[in-house]
């Protein structure tokens, strides 16, 4: 994982959200575009993290004001593009460089799962290029 700095208000963010869960977030991402808060969370706490029927979520939502959703980390591009479009089922990630020198990954998801995968208006692949790039500085995640 890179080193990344957060703002005042990602701090902010963050420690609310411990405070709620219990879960210390390893990032924040302010993603205005979906009106969203994306925390990245240690593998295996973001059932904690999400509470018991959604619990937690639903309270940082009515005291942020904004959708929130949580990923769990991954050590591997893989596995970040895998757990950012989680429920889909991702069979695959090829990660490759394109002629015009952009690092794309092609991401392969059971058929029944690519709505689940692009989400309503494109939210969920959207997350997942944010994180892609964030972390991995991946240019591109293509659906197959």
């Amino acid at each position: 994982m890179p080193n990344i700095r957060l703002t005042e208000e990602e701090i902010r963010h963050a420690t609310l959200f411990e405070s709620i869960t219990g879960v210390a977030p390893l990032d924040v991402v302010i993603d205005n575009e979906f009106s969203r808060i994306i925390f990245i969370v240690q593998k295996n706490q973001a059932a904690q993290a999400v509470g018991r029927n959604g619990s937690n979520v639903k309270m940082l939502r009515q005291i942020i004001g904004r959708d929130v959703e949580i990923v769990e980390t991954g050590n591997t591009p893989e596995e970040i593009i895998k757990n950012s479009l989680y429920p889909a089922r991702v069979l695959v990630v090829k990660i490759t460089k394109a002629p015009s020198g952009a690092v794309v990954a092609i991401t392969t998801v059971s058929p029944e799962d690519k709505g689940v995968a692009i989400g309503k208006s494109g939210r969920n692949i959207a997350r997942a290029r944010l994180l892609a790039k964030r972390y991995y500085d991946i240019d591109k995640i293509v659906l197959a």
